[in-house]
C-alpha cells in the first residue's frame, strides 16, 4: 500500500473511534440489547479427549451443533496468520468495523446493485453468527455493524477470536476450526498444513459450496487464492505457497471422532457442565484395540459383544475401554457398556482366594489339594470339564481352575469373610435379593463388573494394593490393600508359569514378550467368557457374552477370551526388563517339601516323603496337609504304631501272645484320593494286616465296596434290535454312605447307600467305572463295550 494509503486508513480508524460513542448511542432507538448476547454455557457442545488432547467423541448442544473448543493458543499459528491476513488484516487494530473496507464495500455495492465484496470484519461475523435473521439486506450489516462496536466494548479482543475460533460455520453441523479440522482433516488445528491452514481460513466464507468432501474443486480453488494472498502480502515465501499448491484436498466424509465412545457417554454424565472433558485415554492404542476387537469378535454369533479395558498399573489410569464391540450396532446392543455392566465372574475371584489363604497360613504353593468329589453340606461342585484329577498342588488347582480344590478352600476361608475381602479390595459384589455369601461364590455365584475386577487384579503387580480404575487425570487415586507382597508374588509367580495358549511350559521361548500372570474364567450356562491378565505395567480385562443374557454356546475363556488378552498385551509398550522375573520379597521363600503331610522335607522322614517338590512359603510358614473333614476317617499325616518284628503285622493293644515288638509309622494320604494313587503309595500308606491274636483297635477301614450290575473284566455289547444304547442298571454293595460314580474319570451320578441308578454306556471302547463313598472307600472296575 502506498504512504498516501496508510494514511488514508488510519484517518479512518480516528474517525471511526469518533463516532464510536455516537453509534452506540442509536442502539437504544434501534431497539438491539445491551449488552450483547452472549453464548450461555450450557449453550456450548461438550467433547471429551484423550490424554494428548485428541477428541474422542463429541457431544452436540441443544440445537444438534458439533462445536470443540478452540483458543489462539491452541490453533496453528499458520491458521491464525492465514485467517487474519486473508479475512481482517486490522483486526488487532481496528475498534470492529473497517471503514476502508466498508467504504470499498459500499462502492460496488452503489455500482453494481448488489453485494459485490464484504467490508465485514471478524468482530462483524463474530456479530452475524450470535445474530439471528438477514445478514445481507442494509438492516442486516447495519445491525452487524452496531453489534461488532459493543462486542468491543465488551470483550477482548483474544475473547472475540476465540468466538470466532470455535463458532464459525464450517458446513453441515459443524462450527469451529478445532471441530472442522478433525471432522474433515482428522487431526488437530494445532497440527494443520498451510495447505490445510489456507482451506480452513476460507471455508466459512461459504461453507456450503466449498466443502471439501462434496466439491473438492471449488474448495482447491478458494483455498489457492488464499495462498496467492499470503504470498503478496510477503507472510509466506513464494517456495512455501507453491509447495502448498501441491498438496491435494482431501477430505474424510463429514463425522465427529467417535471413540470410546461409552466412556466418553460416562464421563460426560458425571461432568455435564464441562465444555472440555479430558480423558486417560491412549488415542492410538484406544483406535487400534477398538479395529482388533471389531475384527476379532465379527464372526461371533447373533448379538455378541464384548468389553475390553486396559490400565496402566502405576496410576491406575484406562488407557483403553471398549464398552462394546461396535456402538451403533444395535443387533449387539452396542449401546450396553459391558465395562460396568453386573455379570457373573466365572472362576476370576480365585486367585484372590488363594492369595487370602496365603496370608492365612492355611496353604503354600505346593499344598496338597483334594481334587474329587465331595459333598459341602449339600453342594456338589464340579470341574469345567467334569473329570478330576486327584491329588494336586495349590498350584496346579490355581493354574488350572480347578473347581472342588477352590471350594474345598473357601469353606476353610469362610465365604463371607473373602467375600468382605474382596469388598474391601473395590470388587463390589451383587447377589440375589436374600442370598448370603455362600460357596458358589468361588465359581461365579454373584455378580461383579470387569473395571472392579480390573482393578483389583493390578495387586499382583502392585504388591499386593488393588486401585479404583481412573478414567480423568484429575480423579483421585483410591487404593486398598487387597493382600500381603509375598501372596501377590507368589500367586503371580503360579499364574505366570501358566504358558501362553498353543505353547507348552518351557517349549518355547517368548525372548523379551513381558510375563503375564493371566486368568479365565466361564460363567454357568455359557453365558460369560473372561480373560484377566497383569504385566509389570499394565493389567488388562476382557469380557464376552451376550449382554441380554442368554448363553454363548461353545464360548468360553480360554477359547473366546483369552486369544485377545494376550494380542492386546503383545501390542502394548514394553521394556525389555518387563521379561525378566522380579525379585521375591523377603517374606518369601523357597523350601523343598514332602506329599502327602505336605510339611518340609527336612522335617520329613525319607520313608514317609513320597512325593517331594519345590515351595514358595510365606513368613516361613509350612502348613501341613489338611485333615479329613469327617472325624470318623483317618486324617492325612503320620500314623504311629506297633508291628511284630518278624512278620510285620500289625499290634494292638490287647495281644494274646507275646510278640516282638517295633515301632513303624506310615504317612497317609486323603481318603478320597485312593483311587488316583498308584498301587505302590497306596500299600505304603496302607496299615498292616492285624495280628491274629490281636482285638481290632478301631483302625481298620470297615467298608468294602462291591459294584453289582458289570463284573470286572467283562465285555458288553447291546442286545439286537434294542433302541437305545447298553443300558445298565447299576449298584454300590457295602455302604450306607453317599457314593459317586466317575466313568473314566469324569463324575456321571451320585447315589445313597445301595440304591441303584440307570445309565446309557454309549461310547464304544475300553472303560473304568469307580464307585467312591464319603468314607474313602471305593472299587472299581474295567469293561468293554462293543460297537
Amino acid at each position: 500500500m502506498s504512504p498516501q494509503g496508510r494514511k488514508f486508513v488510519r484517518i479512518g480508524l480516528i474517525a471511526a473511534r469518533w463516532g464510536l460513542a455516537a453509534l452506540l448511542s442509536v442502539l437504544l432507538l434501534l431497539d438491539i440489547s445491551f449488552p450483547p448476547p452472549l453464548p450461555r454455557a450450557s449453550q456450548t457442545a461438550t467433547v471429551v479427549v484423550a490424554k494428548d488432547g485428541t477428541p474422542l467423541r463429541a457431544f452436540a448442544d441443544a440445537e444438534g451443533v458439533w462445536r470443540y473448543p478452540a483458543t489462539p493458543d491452541s490453533v496453528s499459528p499458520l491458521y491464525l496468520q492465514a485467517l487474519l491476513n486473508y479475512e481482517d488484516r486490522w483486526f488487532w487494530r481496528h475498534p470492529g468495523i473497517n471503514p476502508v473496507a466498508m467504504a470499498r464495500a459500499g462502492k460496488q455495492w452503489l455500482l453494481s446493485g448488489r453485494i459485490v465484496s464484504g467490508g465485514s470484519t471478524l468482530t462483524m461475523q463474530v456479530a452475524r453468527i450470535l445474530e439471528d435473521g438477514d445478514s445481507r439486506s442494509l438492516w442486516g450489516k447495519t445491525r452487524q455493524l452496531l453489534r461488532a462496536l459493543q462486542l468491543e466494548v465488551h470483550l477482548s479482543k483474544r475473547q472475540i477470536l476465540t468466538l470466532y475460533l470455535e463458532r464459525a460455520p464450517f458446513g453441515g453441523t459443524i462450527e469451529g476450526v478445532e471441530a472442522a479440522s478433525w471432522a474433515y482433516l482428522g487431526k488437530p488445528a494445532s497440527q494443520l498444513s498451510q495447505a490445510e491452514a489456507a482451506l480452513l481460513a476460507v471455508l466459512p466464507q461459504s461453507p456450503s459450496r466449498r466443502r471439501p468432501d462434496r466439491h473438492p474443486e471449488a474448495a482447491r480453488l478458494a483455498r489457492d487464492k488464499v495462498l496467492e494472498r499470503m504470498a503478496a502480502l510477503g507472510v509466506w515465501s513464494p517456495e512455501e505457497v507453491e509447495d502448498a499448491k501441491i498438496e491435494p484436498v482431501v477430505a474424510r466424509s463429514l463425522q465427529s471422532p467417535l471413540h470410546a465412545a461409552l466412556l466418553a457417554e460416562r464421563l460426560r454424565q458425571s461432568a455435564s457442565r464441562a465444555d472440555r472433558i479430558v480423558s486417560t485415554i491412549d488415542t492410538n492404542l484406544q483406535r487400534a484395540l477398538e479395529s482388533r476387537v471389531s475384527g476379532y469378535f465379527s464372526q461371533l454369533p447373533p448379538r455378541t459383544s464384548a468389553a475390553l479395558l486396559v490400565v496402566d498399573n502405576a496410576t491406575m489410569e484406562a488407557r483403553a475401554y471398549v464398552g462394546s464391540v461396535e456402538f451403533a450396532d444395535n443387533e449387539r446392543l452396542g449401546h450396553v457398556d459391558m465395562v460396568r455392566a453386573w455379570r457373573s465372574p466365572g472362576s476370576t475371584l480365585k486367585p484372590f482366594l488363594y492369595a487370602m489363604a496365603l496370608d492365612d497360613g492355611l496353604i503354600h504353593s505346593e499344598s496338597l489339594l483334594v481334587d474329587a468329589p465331595q459333598n459341602f453340606g449339600g453342594y456338589r461342585p464340579g470341574n469345567f470339564d467334569t473329570s478330576f484329577n486327584g491329588p494336586v498342588s495349590a498350584a496346579m488347582a490355581l493354574r488350572s481352575s480347578l473347581n472342588v480344590p477352590s471350594v474345598d478352600l473357601l469353606d476353610r476361608v469362610g465365604s463371607a469373610r473373602f467375600a468382605a475381602r474382596l469388598s474391601n479390595g473395590g470388587i463390589d459384589l451383587r447377589f440375589p435379593r436374600g442370598v448370603r455369601p455362600n460357596l458358589a461364590l468361588i465359581l461365579g455365584g454373584t455378580g461383579a463388573r470387569l473395571e472392579d475386577l480390573v482393578g483389583a487384579f493390578a495387586a499382583f503387580n502392585r504388591e499386593g494394593v488393588a486401585g479404583h480404575v481412573r478414567y480423568t487425570a484429575d480423579a483421585a487415586l483410591i487404593e486398598r490393600r487387597m493382600m500381603s507382597p509375598g501372596a501377590a508374588w507368589i500367586v503371580r509367580e503360579i499364574l505366570e508359569a501358566n504358558p501362553r495358549p498353543g505353547y507348552s511350559a518351557g517349549t518355547f521361548n517368548t525372548g523379551t514378550r513381558p510375563r503375564v500372570a493371566w486368568k479365565t474364567g466361564t460363567s454357568f450356562g455359557f453365558r460369560d467368557a473372561w480373560a484377566i491378565g497383569g504385566t509389570r505395567r499394565h493389567t488388562v480385562g476382557v469380557w464376552v457374552g451376550r449382554p441380554d443374557g442368554t448363553p454363548l454356546p461353545g464360548q468360553y475363556g480360554a477359547v473366546t477370551a483369552l486369544p485377545l488378552l494376550f494380542e492386546v498385551i503383545d501390542s502394548l509398550p514394553y521394556a525389555p526388563d518387563d521379561a525378566a522375573p522380579r525379585p521375591r520379597p523377603a517374606s518369601v521363600a523357597e523350601t523343598e517339601i514332602c506329599w502327602p503331610l505336605g510339611i518340609a522335607a527336612e522335617q520329613t522322614p525319607s520313608t514317609l516323603c513320597q512325593r517331594r517338590f519345590t515351595a514358595w512359603i510365606l513368613e516361613n510358614s509350612v502348613p501341613p496337609t489338611f485333615a479329613e473333614r469327617d472325624a470318623r476317617l483317618w486324617g492325612a499325616g503320620r500314623e504311629k504304631f506297633l508291628i511284630d518284628a518278624q512278620t510285620g503285622q500289625r499290634l494292638s493293644a490287647e495281644c494274646k501272645e507275646a510278640h516282638q515288638t517295633k515301632e513303624a509309622e506310615i504317612a497317609r494320604w486323603p481318603a478320597l484320593l485312593s483311587p488316583w494313587l498308584p498301587l505302590a503309595t497306596r500299600k505304603a500308606s496302607t496299615l498292616p494286616a492285624l495280628a491274629p491274636d490281636c482285638a481290632p483297635d478301631g483302625r481298620e477301614v470297615v467298608e468294602t465296596l462291591h459294584i453289582e450290575g458289570i463284573q470286572d473284566r467283562t465285555t458288553l455289547a447291546a442286545a439286537p434290535g434294542n433302541e437305545h444304547s447298553l443300558r445298565l442298571q447299576i449298584r454300590a454293595l457295602g455302604t450306607s454312605r453317599r457314593v459317586q460314580w466317575l466313568l473314566n474319570g469324569r463324575w456321571i451320578a451320585e447315589t445313597q447307600g445301595n440304591r441303584f441308578f440307570v445309565h446309557d454306556f454309549a461310547v464304544a471302547g475300553d472303560h473304568t467305572l469307580t464307585a467312591l463313598a464319603d468314607s474313602g472307600a471305593w472299587t472299581q472296575v474295567a469293561f468293554r463295550v462293543l460297537p
